[in-house]
């Protein structure tokens, strides 16, 4: 018998976040894996509004780096 789990909430909207600061390591880090790739939605639970926002606060990171590309273990 599959367990059937219940649909995960945005923690954004839930702590009634508008906007996610590219300088904010600590949020950044949360979405990606061990590897630097960007948690998809369907994972993190995100609502699509916050994971285009989020997507684009990681993107900024990176070019800035505060966030990295890759994670050095990976070359």
């Amino acid at each position: 018998m599959a367990m059937v789990k219940g649909r995960k909430v945005c923690r954004f909207c839930e702590n009634k976040i508008d906007y996610i600061n590219y300088k904010d390591e600590r949020i950044l880090k949360r979405f990606t894996n061990e590897r630097g790739k960007i948690i998809p939605r369907r994972i993190s639970g995100n609502c699509a509004f916050h994971q285009r926002k989020l997507t684009t606060a990681i993107k900024r990171g990176r070019i800035l780096a505060i966030v990295a590309f890759e994670s050095e273990s990976y070359r």
